[in-house]
């Protein structure tokens, strides 16, 4: 028998018992719909970030901390009791509440610069406004962010602020667009907003700046004011009106340039040199990294289900065969007798498996694309609506081929045993059974 007569013939006999077969397709589409879906899942969240890396587009920079013991997580925090540290200061936005880290100085800072592979140095800020408004308004609190030099805001209206100008500029996060009382996104820009911010003494003061953009959400600073350098030293320096000239140059962190074509290695050396004078640096791909590693964990979770689905599946395929080969006994001695060798019919078997397996997984990939599709569309105009370019789940080509291919090997596996029972008989005991 030709090998296209084999496949032919392998199709062919799948269909002699169409409900045995529909049964245990339907056992394998489970399997290959719930793993494409769940991948689907994991490659479009990851898609979402390494988008939001791309669009920062800082990928020469470096956000440095000092390394300290008595780095506190707060009260509630779990850690224990933590010394005082009369240098910590307060981590800045997206700390958590309490947390701390050891303050940066102007020592540190010349020794930052001093390291191998760092070309610049910057303090970063950490402003505590207490609220936001506009006119007479209701006062919303907000937090103030910094722009990380190089990052390129997803807008949803207007465009980044100024650092050349000396006027006061603002981006509101679309969050507070609706609350402080503007229409839309457009109707906020070219309008003034009071930011307010108390000093040492809790002293509050204000300053009125124009909102020249709207920011989308996102993974990062997706509520907070950023402000222009204009903006930003004034609040500065209202904050520290009464702090002592000695304590004002205290930072929570520090940006450091490096070589925009900095290779991995390179990164990572300069990691460790900085680690190795007593600071820690972390790129934003680190930060977001994170967020990948828990979405790789939930994926994985779930795929260990779709693979006990396939297991099962796979119990399935094996009876299937085995009451297969013992309905065709007289057919495989036949066969046998005319010359069949015993290697194609175990290819004639194991063949029916892996279209078996074929059937049930392109069912299972198709389906899911399709469900995966209209719940990621609901999803990206409901609940999801503020991520702007979020498909919540997405499928990539290489991975849907990949699933398909591994269910059919794994189709093939299972009908090894049942095909290889087959390959065995003696033509004349098989001829004698009835």
């Amino acid at each position: 028998m030709r090998t296209l007569d084999l496949f032919g013939a392998a199709v062919s006999n799948t269909w002699r018992s169409k409900t045995r077969t529909i049964l245990t397709a339907l056992a394998i589409f489970v399997g290959a719909f719930t793993l494409t879906l769940t991948g689907g899942l994991g490659t479009g969240i990851n898609r979402y970030i390494d988008d939001t890396v791309s669009s920062i587009g800082a990928s020469d920079v470096m956000t440095v901390t000092k390394a300290s013991d008595s780095a506190s997580g707060g009260i509630g925090g779990g850690s224990g009791p933590v010394e005082y540290d009369p240098d910590a200061v307060s981590a800045g936005v997206g700390g958590g509440p309490g947390t701390t880290v050891t303050a940066l100085t102007p020592d540190d800072l010349d020794t930052l610069a001093s390291v191998a592979g760092v070309l610049r140095v910057e303090p970063t800020r950490a402003l505590s406004a207490d609220y936001v408004q506009h006119g007479e308004g209701t006062k919303y609190v907000a937090s103030v962010g910094s722009l990380i030099p190089g990052q390129s805001l997803q807008l949803a209206a207007g465009a980044a602020p100024d650092g050349a100008t000396d006027a006061a500029q603002v981006v509101l996060p679309v969050s507070l667009v609706e609350p402080l009382g503007f229409d839309s996104n457009d109707a906020a820009l070219g309008q003034q907003v009071t930011v307010a911010i108390s000093d040492a003494a809790r002293t509050p003061h204000t300053v009125t700046a124009t909102v020249v953009g709207v920011a989308e959400e996102t993974l990062v600073g997706s509520a907070s004011l950023i402000p222009n350098d204009a903006l930003a030293d004034e609040l500065w320096a209202l904050q520290n009106t009464g702090v002592p000239e000695a304590q004002q140059d205290r930072f929570a962190s520090a940006t450091v340039w490096f070589a925009d074509d900095a290779t991995a290695d390179d990164i990572a050396a300069l990691k460790s040199a900085l680690t190795a004078v007593g600071y820690t640096g972390t790129t934003v791909t680190d930060q977001l990294g994170a967020f990948k590693t828990v979405i790789d964990a939930i994926v994985l979770v779930l795929n260990a289900f779709a693979a006990i689905a396939l297991l099962a599946a796979s119990f399935g395929i094996v009876n299937t065969l085995y009451m297969s080969v013992q309905e065709r006994t007289r057919e495989i001695g036949l066969m046998k007798a005319m010359g069949m060798a015993s290697g194609r019919v175990f290819s004639l078997f194991s063949l029916e498996a892996v279209f078996i397996g074929f059937l049930g997984s392109m069912t299972g990939v198709g389906l899911a694309m399709l469900a995966g599709s209209g719940i990621s569309s609901a999803l990206s105009a409901g609940p999801f609506a503020d991520l702007a370019g979020l498909t919540l789940i997405a499928f990539d080509a290489g991975s849907v081929v990949t699933i398909v291919v591994a269910v059919m090997a794994i189709a093939f596996v299972a009908g090894t045993l049942p095909a290889a029972r087959a390959a065995r008989k003696d033509p004349v005991e098989a001829l004698r059974y009835e």
